[in-house]
């Protein structure tokens, strides 16, 4: 007899090879049978996947599209089709621990809005790997310590669900690059939790040209995405600031940094990527304040999404 599923895990995929190695850790955890799988796909991938090899799950549910693209939409409808009362944003390369689902839940037991994971870097060889998850994850790294905190990013998060249901009629937005889902929660008064005990570890892209043009897009995302809601008056003075953009970046980073300079293996070069990193993506920002975003931006950053781990050195 299945037991009612206690969170929702959403994956966007083109197919099942592309989140194999994903659902590989999904079947290892502790709370499996409580997991509802919600699998946004194009029509076409559906045959790909044997359900026999899903059992154990509360629940498997396959959201069919015409297309996943764009992947925010996608992200939108499995949201939409979800039906746990926690509902967790996963990603093509995003691996977690075995007790992530588990202890998600058990911090949704209390009043939080959103459960944060205490995030790892997945590929840790490389300094470019390194300076793309300090400045996307750094913040919420897992070895900070449980406690409230002001915020966390748009996905790899685990939401109530009544809240989300709030936010329908601007889903799609809201889970662009930018930040429209955390203004809405902070109009909201939206109270965030972070949870090292859910550890889930990011793989990030590696390859240098690769590398650049992800920061570059994101930024451009990013800005598009506030274009939509900033008066020309803000968006001209986030320009004229872009030169100390990158400075406060980094100042807001430095005691995760710190930190993880002591532990072994950290590259040497990780802080010119770093402030590389911060220079290309607020360059980026400040392209999209000016012109917006492109036809092709948003195509592109849909591909390193669902195929970040083409970029790296790791395997599917």
């Amino acid at each position: 007899m299945s037991v009612a599923p206690r969170i929702s895990v959403i994956l966007v995929t083109d197919q099942y090879r592309t989140i194999r190695r994903v659902l590989d850790h999904l079947r290892q955890q502790t709370a499996r049978s409580q997991i509802e799988l919600v699998i946004v796909l194009s029509r076409e991938a559906r045959n790909e996947f044997d359900e026999a090899g899903l059992a154990g799950f509360s629940a498997v549910k396959f959201v069919e599209l015409d297309s996943v693209h764009p992947v925010p939409h996608a992200r939108a409808a499995g949201i939409r089709a979800a039906t746990a009362p926690v509902i967790f944003l996963g990603e093509t390369h995003s691996f977690p621990g075995r007790e992530l689902a588990e202890a998600l839940i058990a911090a949704h037991e209390n009043t939080w809005d959103a459960v944060v994971p205490g995030l790892a870097n997945a590929n840790p060889q490389t300094a470019w790997s390194w300076a793309s998850y300090l400045m996307d994850y750094g913040t919420w790294d897992s070895t900070g310590h449980a406690r409230e905190i002001g915020g966390g990013p748009t996905w790899n998060v685990a939401y109530r669900r009544s809240l989300l249901q709030e936010c329908d009629d601007r889903l799609e937005r809201a889970m662009e690059h930018g930040d429209v889902l955390a203004v809405w929660l902070k109009e909201h008064n939206a109270r965030t939790w972070f949870e090292p005990r859910a550890r889930l570890e990011h793989a990030n892209v590696e390859r240098f040209r690769n590398w650049v043009e992800q920061r570059f897009l994101a930024g451009v995302l990013v800005a598009a995405s506030r274009n939509k809601r900033w008066p020309v008056s803000r968006r001209l003075l986030y320009v004229v600031a872009s030169p100390f953009i990158p400075a406060v970046i980094l100042y807001r980073l430095r005691n995760t940094v710190r930190c993880l300079l002591r532990a072994p293996g950290m590259p040497v070069t990780v802080i010119p990527a770093l402030v590389l990193g911060t220079i290309v993506r607020t360059t980026g920002e400040v392209v999209g304040y000016i012109r917006g975003s492109r036809p092709h931006d948003q195509p592109r950053m849909d591909h390193y999404e669902i195929h970040k781990l083409a970029f790296t050195s790791m395997t599917l």
